[in-house]
């Protein structure tokens, strides 16, 4: 497996690259998201996946590892292939996928190129929990305002606020009053809009 490749842009174009290495020219495929990121740039280091088909063995590259580990859990999921998967990460960034799916976004996903109704849900579906016990993971090492949001998302769950509506509540506190809001300042000025 090829983790990654580093060396300098023989080509560019924005739906693949010929990256040299030590004298050889590898094909990779990349996204629009990756190529905004390496256009301007000479040498570059691009994250790899090499897919193995019975017909063509294809590298796949990314600038950051967050957008490989989506374009991972992208074509993991039964009828989503690498093209399309690197068709969605062209069209959203791993932030806006992972909100989409959270929130049930199926617009939002839909309008991606080549994306239907079906395939929409089936994303939501079985990334939904993944994404969920990932922020969970990383909720442990939250700090600051990141704590003081997770904790007071928790609590108002449990008080039976719906978690979109408590996210979009928090978000909106802690955007006007900053940092320095105590969790339980937070909690009662969502309880006050809620």
């Amino acid at each position: 497996m090829i983790g990654f490749l580093k060396g300098a842009l023989f080509f560019k174009d924005p739906t693949y690259v010929i990256i040299e290495v030590h004298g050889v020219g590898y094909e990779v495929k990349i996204s629009l998201s990756t190529y905004s990121k390496i256009k301007e740039l000479d040498d570059c280091l691009l994250y790899t996946h090499l897919h193995v088909k019975e017909d063509a063995h294809t590298l796949y590259g990314f600038f950051g590892k967050e957008e490989k580990s989506t374009f991972l859990q992208l074509i993991s999921i039964s009828g989503v292939g690498p093209n399309t998967a690197l068709m969605i990460n062209s069209s959203l960034s791993p932030e806006e996928l992972k909100k989409a799916i959270i929130h049930e976004e199926v617009d939002t996903i839909q309008r991606v190129k080549g994306i239907g109704n079906k395939t929409a849900h089936r994303i939501i579906l079985e990334l939904k929990d993944k994404i969920k016990k990932e922020g969970l993971e990383n909720m442990g090492a939250a700090t600051g305002s990141n704590k003081v949001r997770n904790e007071a998302l928790a609590a108002l769950v449990t008080l039976g606020i719906n978690r979109n509506i408590a996210e979009k509540s928090v978000d909106a506190i802690l955007k006007r009053h900053g940092e320095d809001v105590t969790l339980e300042e937070l909690i009662k000025l969502v309880l006050k809009q809620a």
